[in-house]
């Protein structure tokens, strides 16, 4: 099978991602930093593990070495603290860091370049997301990953490597940031405390996270290229969504709705339609 290079292989994403690629049979080659490449050599012992205290701060010299006999790259490493990744400088960082890497992948023949972005690229709001919607980034975040797509798309034009870029909806799920939805959502219930909500009138597109590092991941054996939107294709109001979390402890009557205010940026619908091709079939993935 291919080799494939995982830059965030640690993270909420990426590590869905390692583990889909480890189950479709491919070798590993895993970019982290000291503490998280010690536990990722312990969990996948087969693999690669490249010690890096900061990816996105190395030369083009550095990434071609790195990327020799790589087959495929998956770039899932970002800035992406809670508290303020919307806006950080450090997402300006995090594309320049990408372009060398970018220019390492050419140089070093690499077939296959899969970028993650956002669905924070697009004009929002919208109930009808497709690839080819408007793009018009109201966050440096958006901005900066749209950049990025649009770059490395140029860089890539000519050199014969394959471009991918998945954009990830509203992703819920195992390893989740405490201060997101879900987890919160989850401590308060199983503490048996009250959970003050929003109104959660907004519409949602939300996937498990687990779906969405398999689909990512799935795109190295597609080979499927351009834009992808990774969603579900299903609109579901934040309510809806927190009252499914609570049926699970039956305790519906710890969501107090209309306590908090949105975020003023906060748009009322971010829904996708999905264009990615399932592995033996032209048809688009609808679940």
């Amino acid at each position: 099978m291919s080799v494939v290079l995982v830059t965030g292989a640690s993270g909420f994403v990426g590590t869905q991602i390692v583990n889909r690629l480890a189950a479709n049979g491919h070798n590993l080659r895993l970019v982290a930093r000291p503490k998280a490449a010690v536990r990722l050599a312990s969990r996948y012992p087969d693999a690669t593990v490249v010690e890096c205290d900061d990816l996105f701060a190395q030369s083009v010299d550095w990434w071609t070495e790195t990327f020799r006999g790589v087959d495929a790259v998956i770039h899932a490493a970002w800035y992406v603290n809670p508290a303020d990744y919307l806006d950080s400088e450090l997402n300006a960082a995090c594309v320049s860091g990408s372009f060398r890497m970018a220019q390492g992948a050419a140089r070093a023949g690499v077939g296959h370049f899969v970028g993650v972005g956002t669905c924070m690229e697009y004009a929002l709001p919208s109930e009808r997301l497709e690839v080819s919607s408007p793009t018009a980034p109201a966050t440096v975040y958006g901005a900066c990953k749209l950049a990025l797509f649009e770059i490395l798309g140029s860089l890539f034009k000519d050199t014969g490597v394959r471009f991918s870029w998945c954009r990830l909806f509203y992703l819920y799920g195992e390893g989740e940031n405490e201060k997101r939805l879900y987890p919160y959502l989850r401590q308060c219930l199983e503490a048996g405390e009250t959970a003050k909500l929003g109104s959660g009138t907004q519409l949602r597109d939300y996937l498990d996270v687990a779906v969405a590092g398999a689909r990512i991941a799935d795109v190295v054996d597609t080979g499927q290229v351009g834009a992808i939107n990774i969603c579900s294709g299903q609109a579901v109001s934040i309510r809806q969504f927190a009252e499914t979390v609570a049926d699970r402890y039956g305790r519906r009557d710890l969501l107090e709705f209309g306590t908090r205010q949105p975020h003023p940026r906060d748009p009322s619908a971010v829904v996708g339609v999905s264009n990615l091709v399932v592995e033996g079939s032209k048809r688009d993935a609808r679940s």
